[in-house]
């Protein structure tokens, strides 16, 4: 957390002096009086002055664009950022721009390293866990509908041939959607085996 402490004649003359510091305004800090200092008629001739602390909110929008800038900013990146707050647990980011295939990278890999380092950055110093949901070129339902399609063709050949096809290595959220698009296919079974990030799907005949 970022504060500041600062004394003043008064208490609102201290606050300002730390919003001026902070940079930002009343509606995004936190006050605490320290003392009070001097009240009334005779304040004008205390020398005994008022004394806040005040601490700047952590504002996860502000968190999250701020680090993209900078990822950005170093990989010389033009990158649109628009984020929304979807509810008090999930932050959706969407990416726009030119050259967004260097940000998607090889199967998304890039795109989702971006989302885990966002999510830990932005979780730092928050009390609630909040789900990171980062995107680009609506990248995530187009490989979504892709592995639904991979899933039902792969369920085709291994009901055709006897034999089990293992997939390549996918992240946890791949997998999930090879397993829940074949979940109700009476015909295959799925399984996952192997340890991360080599952890894969295993599509087998079903001799139920």
């Amino acid at each position: 957390m970022v504060f500041v402490e600062k004394t003043g004649r008064t208490v609102e003359d201290a606050i300002t002096e730390a919003l001026i510091e902070l940079g930002t305004t009343s509606d995004n800090v936190e006050v605490e009086v320290l003392n009070k200092g001097a009240s009334g008629f005779f304040s004008i001739f205390s020398n005994k002055q008022a004394k806040v602390r005040v601490t700047k909110i952590q504002n996860v929008k502000e968190i999250a664009t701020s680090f993209l800038q900078d990822v950005f900013k170093k990989m010389k990146m033009v990158v649109n950022i628009d984020i929304d707050l979807v509810n008090d647990t999930t932050m959706s980011i969407e990416l726009s721009g030119p050259s967004m295939g260097v940000l998607i990278g090889k199967r998304g890999q890039t795109l989702d390293s971006l989302q885990y380092l966002v999510s830990l950055v932005v979780n730092k110093e928050l009390d609630k866990y909040v789900r990171v949901k980062l995107d680009t070129e609506n990248y995530r339902q187009r490989r979504k509908e892709t592995l639904e399609n991979l899933a039902r063709n792969l369920s085709n050949k291994v009901r055709k041939t006897g034999k089990k096809f293992v997939l390549e290595p996918m992240n946890p959220y791949e997998r999930r959607i090879i397993h829940s698009s074949l979940q109700d296919d009476r015909f295959v079974a799925t399984h996952s085996e192997g340890d991360e990030p080599y952890r894969r799907v295993v599509i087998t005949p079903n001799h139920r």
